[in-house]
């Protein structure tokens, strides 16, 4: 079971709870979100997942390029795992660029599911091409591009 940090809405640290809890209860915790893009010639490209059709929250829609949530015992910039777990691209820190810290927050189900995110967003701008990618089938059901 996941474990992750939980925040008030000031981003003031007040515990851990598994992942069910808060979104049960819609605690505010951190996750990671990184967005693939290039530049070929005058088009610039944007590069979306496509959710398995097996995932419990938003299956088969067109979500960020590679995301996930900071476990309780980890740093912002360990969410760069998630890059190279969904998609089988072995990044760093300092290989992609921090672009902001967005607080948002998404119910679904009547309340049954609240996600409150503090989402930290970077993102890779270099190209790559499809066969580049190796999905995580559990996760990730395709990569599409878009000018």
């Amino acid at each position: 079971m996941e474990h992750l940090k939980v925040y008030d809405i000031d981003k003031n640290y007040i515990g851990i709870a598994s992942r069910t809890e808060i979104h049960k209860k819609g605690l505010w915790h951190e996750t990671f979100h990184c967005w693939f893009a290039c530049q070929e010639g005058e088009k610039t490209y944007i590069y979306f997942q496509l959710r398995s059709r097996k995932k419990a929250d938003f299956p088969y829609l067109l979500d960020v390029t590679s995301a996930g949530h900071i476990l309780a015992d980890e740093t912002i910039q360990d969410g760069i795992r998630e890059v190279e777990e969904e998609l089988g691209i072995s990044l760093t820190i300092d290989d992609i660029e921090k672009l902001a810290e967005i607080p948002y927050c998404v119910i679904k189900d009547k309340g049954e599911f609240i996600d409150r995110e503090f989402a930290n967003v970077y993102l890779y701008r270099q190209p790559i091409q499809f066969l580049d990618f190796t999905l995580q089938k559990e996760e990730v059901a395709g990569i599409f591009r878009a000018e």
